[in-house]
């Protein structure tokens, strides 16, 4: 979801093209009518929407479930199931009033039930008795919330969430967040009907039964098989059906395989878009038949990157050959001046053109978990500051550009100066070298495997293979899958290092980013580096997070002023950056692809679910997009989407109680 998303690499080798263009076509099989296909590249694990803030459900959810707020497709949050807001003058108070007359229906577009207040109470108690992992969007927000979690207390009347009547929802924060409504269109504030779900029990949000769940959103899913499709049908009865321009959505598995197909279905006429591979033998048809229509989208919110595993106690899939490998690689990667090493040392622009090919290697490259221009301070963008505060940790810093669309890391004099550090400081530890690092990567998937392989190739170069080996460990995906992306805990965590899993904003503040990483909090996703979220501040400590940790923390506590906020951000983020407990590699876009997509016609959002991956808004049309007209687009819409938002942030005064 972008989604307080988790989200899995897969995606950006496959399914990128969905956040670049919206995605689209004709399909001449369906009597005329205009369906969307594509590819999906992992299975949902449940579609218990309130329960999880996986993107492989949200991604699915989303386009059947229908929150109080979305997306315009200039970014702006507009009426969704409410059709209007109120805020109290002290920031803490939200008062929805509900459109007349949205349905439930089941999976065959049969009514169920009128959508009330009281389901979204009901949606908020449901994702907190089944501990949803989406709850660390909340749990801290939503009044009481923290206290029925923890088990203070077993009545959910004390949660900040009322149906004021049939048609108003109110929410009682914590503290003012200037960012609240954004976290609105996610899962685990939505509703759900309380009759239908004590009716399922259980089997609520089954994997693979679209009947498991309601739906009062533009599509309904007719089917979903394991590995096979996933299938969605235009809900006709959809309250604002006349924004609903495609008929249906016929999702593919893919695993990553065959890149080649992508193109040879597109070409046809079974796809609808086709996300390019230069390196592969069809781009020179691609390129003479379709040159004029390749076009490359926007980077987005996204950002993936590379965790190092700071606490690993699971060994069942390694090369390492005795305890003191595994003791010496441990110490390691505990070591900040090591993990720079490596940081500088990795040619991330060799690594991505094996996916966008080295004309447009750069065009996703990013330096930060931050976007730099996600938000502005005092017109300049976050990652501008952040560059200032980075040169204070060190002169291996001067300079750095962390602007996106360039590798501002690779450093190969920096990575060995950085290495020789590391070595002196671990050699007198007793540590052996060379240090063996395992990164596991699907068998299957092509590009994957390309990418690693590259990964490997600079590191080795840089440092020598006398100090480091990065050892590849080819698996079978579900394998690869669940002691990585799929991992529910720390000791499932079976790795070195893995490129398996990136990030999504959850609202459009900087701390929905850099809170993933800060050890204290128990709401974390410090499992992506090893750490118990909440419980591991020793070996947090030992790793070099402290510094981090202090700043992360003092800017959270910043809540009445904007500007004072980011700029405590952007320092907690220069110091991540010099922790390198995690390296930055790509965002979504900036990929070669050919797609019939009106280009700028879906909704758009920094953060949430209700942008690339909700089709709602989505036109179509018969011919691919030309690059002249897709430039010609986004001049256009970059124009309108200025004056939009300055509409957008003046008009949110009425919406303040007086």
């Amino acid at each position: 979801m972008k989604k307080s998303k988790w989200l899995a690499t897969l995606g950006v080798a496959v399914l990128s093209l969905s956040a670049l263009t919206a995605c689209g076509g004709n399909s001449s099989k369906n009597s005329g009518s205009k369906v969307y296909n594509y590819v999906y590249s992992t299975d949902p694990n449940t579609l218990d929407y309130l329960a999880t803030a996986r993107a492989t459900t949200s991604d699915v959810t989303t386009n059947g479930i229908d929150g109080l707020l979305e997306n315009d497709k200039y970014g702006n949050l507009v009426p969704s199931l409410a059709k209007d807001w109120t805020v109290s003058a002290d920031g803490l108070t939200y008062t929805y009033k509900l459109r007349d007359g949205i349905k439930w229906f089941t999976s065959d577009g049969e009514e169920y039930a009128d959508v009330t207040a009281e389901d979204f109470v009901t949606g908020l108690k449901h994702a907190a008795d089944v501990n949803s992992d989406a709850l660390y969007l909340v749990q801290n927000s939503v009044k009481g919330l923290n206290d029925y979690i923890e088990g203070k207390t077993k009545d959910f009347s004390t949660v900040g969430v009322k149906a004021i009547d049939k048609r108003t929802v109110q929410y009682t924060l914590s503290q003012p967040e200037s960012f609240w409504n954004s976290k609105l269109t996610y899962g685990v504030l939505a509703p759900v009907n309380a009759e239908f779900l004590k009716s399922k029990g259980k089997d609520f949000g089954k994997a693979t039964d679209p009947s498991s769940i309601l739906y009062n959103g533009p599509f309904l899913i007719k089917s979903l098989t394991s590995k096979s499709s996933i299938e969605f049908s235009k809900n006709k009865n959809y309250w604002d059906a006349k924004n609903v321009h495609v008929d249906g959505v016929q999702l593919t598995y893919y695993d990553g395989q065959d890149q080649e197909s992508l193109f040879r279905n597109f070409d046809d006429g079974a796809y609808s878009v086709a996300r390019l591979f230069p390196t592969t033998p069809s781009y020179k048809t691609a390129k003479k038949k379709y040159g004029d229509s390749i076009t490359y989208g926007q980077q987005d919110a996204t950002t993936y990157y590379a965790t190092f595993n700071l606490n690993r106690t699971a060994y069942n899939h390694t090369k390492k050959t005795s305890d003191s490998q595994k003791s010496d690689t441990k110490k390691a990667i505990l070591n900040k001046d090591f993990r720079q090493a490596l940081a500088f040392g990795f040619d991330r622009m060799s690594y991505q053109a094996q996916s966008a090919g080295k004309e447009a290697a750069n065009k996703s490259l990013r330096n930060t978990l931050v976007p730099p221009a996600f938000v502005q301070i005092d017109h300049q963008n976050f990652g501008d500051v952040v560059e200032k505060n980075l040169e204070t940790y060190g002169s291996q810093w001067k300079n750095v550009k962390l602007a996106d669309a360039q590798d501002g890391l690779y450093n190969p004099e920096k990575a060995k100066a950085a290495f020789e550090k590391a070595k002196a400081a671990l050699q007198a530890e007793g540590v052996q070298f060379p240090i063996h690092i395992d990164y596991p990567v699907s068998q299957t998937a092509s590009v994957l495997l390309q990418q690693a392989k590259s990964l490997k190739q600079s590191i080795e170069k840089t440092l020598g293979t006398d100090n480091v080996v990065i050892d590849l460990i080819e698996l079978q995906e579900d394998t690869y899958n669940n002691i990585s992306y799929l991992a529910e805990t720390t000791a499932q965590n079976d790795w070195d290092i893995t490129t398996a899993s990136g990030w999504s904003p959850d609202y459009v503040d900087p701390s929905s980013y850099l809170d993933i990483f800060n050890p204290m909090l128990s709401n974390s996703q410090t499992k992506n580096i090893g750490l118990e979220p909440g419980k591991d501040a020793a070996i947090a400590s030992a790793a070099g997070l402290d510094e981090f940790t202090k700043l992360v923390t003092e800017a959270s506590k910043i809540t009445d002023n904007v500007k004072a906020r980011y700029i405590a951000y952007a320092k907690a983020q220069a110091a991540l950056t010099d922790s390198a407990v995690y390296i930055p590699t790509i965002s979504l876009g900036g990929t070669p692809r050919v797609s019939k997509a009106v280009p700028f016609s879906q909704a758009f959002g920094w953060s949430g679910i209700k942008s690339d991956r909700y089709y709602k808004h989505l036109k179509l049309q018969d011919k691919p997009v030309t690059k002249k007209q897709y430039d010609k687009a986004l001049a256009e819409w970059k124009k309108a989407k200025e004056k939009s938002n300055a509409k957008y942030n003046d008009s949110l005064e009425k919406h303040v109680e007086k």
